[in-house]
Parts: C-alpha cells; structure tokens; sequence
C-alpha cells in the first residue's frame, strides 16, 4: 500500500495494522461490532430456548 492510498476493503487481511490510525479505527470497530453481535445472539439464542421450554412441548397452554 503506497502512502495516502486508501483501503480497497474492510476486511481484516486487506488492512494496512502497521499504520495506527487505520489499526485503531478498525480495531475499535471491529470489537464493537462483535459486542454487538454477541449480544445479538444471546438474545436469540435465550429466547429460543424460553420459547422452546415453553411452548414446544406443552400445546394445550395459550
């Protein structure tokens, strides 16, 4: 990557780690992402479960 040249891709192997401000920019970015993510799928994942404990088994409830 020659200098002032800008990212083709925001994907982690077509990023420049050895300049910082790229490396904290997208660092940031990416653990946000999976903070995000996680608890997008805990949510999922629980209420699956509440549901499937609930109601998957037991059909005369309403």
């Amino acid at each position: 990557m020659l200098h002032g040249e800008t990212i083709h891709s925001p994907l982690p192997q077509d990023i420049p780690w050895w300049m910082p401000d790229h490396s904290i920019f997208f660092g940031v970015l990416y653990a946000v992402l999976f903070v995000i993510c996680s608890g997008v799928g805990y949510v999922i994942l629980k209420s699956v479960m509440e549901t499937c404990k609930g109601g998957c088994h037991s059909e005369g409830h309403h």
